[in-house]
């Protein structure tokens, strides 16, 4: 899985570069699938549960599960990437939030939100902690900074399955739910709305957006439970 989340890793970084106004998000996941093929893995997420691509491209109230399109991603723009690889035979999952073109100062800053709200939910990811604590840390950071956390999505365990158990709830109460066991291999993914939390299906039943419209925002990494706390697996080395 180690070995998996490196490719993952440098697989988004390739796509980061072509996130541009005028790019079409089916392009986008044209070149997913292709530069996962190349490594020798497996799309996670073409055909689970009816997903139709290799790569989520979610665009500014939608939140996750975007199908990609000939849409064209505009100036001032944001896109959520979520991607999963299957790699000898097990999953892992990573997600970004990117500004296309030139965005707004509050934009950037709620990025910033959301990548600083999976780093401190990271910290939280040791032996003896619980699923709880990971939640009341993500959630207190966000609506601390005058956001909010989507309560109706979650992150959860990765393994031979794309999707498995725990739940991890991104808001809680320190303390509960199922204890941090070492070597349990989870995926954190903070989910943060510039506006009320209450999600609603897109119109192609696939995806969620925001109720009122407001922009939202999601970061992701799949990380392992070490003895001496989180190792993240989505990462360059």
């Amino acid at each position: 899985m180690a070995e998996g989340g490196r490719i993952l890793a440098g697989i988004v970084k390739e796509l980061e570069k072509k996130v541009k106004p005028g790019i079409a998000t089916k392009e986008l996941d044209r070149v997913a699938e292709t530069l996962i093929l190349k490594s020798g893995g497996e799309p996670s997420f073409k055909g689970y549960q009816g997903f139709p691509a290799t790569l989520c491209t979610s665009i500014n109230e939608e939140i996750v599960h975007g199908i990609p399109s000939a849409r064209k991603l505009k100036e001032g723009d944001i896109v959520s990437l979520d991607i999963g690889m299957k790699y000898k035979g097990f999953h892992t999952d990573m997600a970004v939030t990117l500004p296309v073109g030139r965005v707004s100062p509050e934009v950037q800053r709620l990025i910033k939100v959301t990548k600083k709200a999976l780093k401190r939910g990271i910290k939280k990811v040791r032996p003896g902690n619980t699923m709880g604590d990971i939640g009341n840390t993500i959630q207190r950071y966000v609506e601390g900074q005058g956001f909010n956390v989507v309560r109706e999505l979650c992150g959860h365990g990765i393994g031979k399955e794309v999707h498995e158990d725990p739940q991890i709830l991104n808001y809680g109460k320190r303390g509960t739910g199922p204890e941090i066991k070492e070597g349990m291999v989870l995926c954190l993914e903070p989910m943060v709305t510039a506006g009320g939390w209450e999600l609603v299906k897109t119109e192609d039943g696939q995806g969620f957006k925001t109720k009122d419209g407001s922009l939202s925002y999601h970061f992701e990494h799949t990380i392992v439970v070490a003895r001496d706390g989180a190792k993240v697996l989505t990462v360059l080395k």
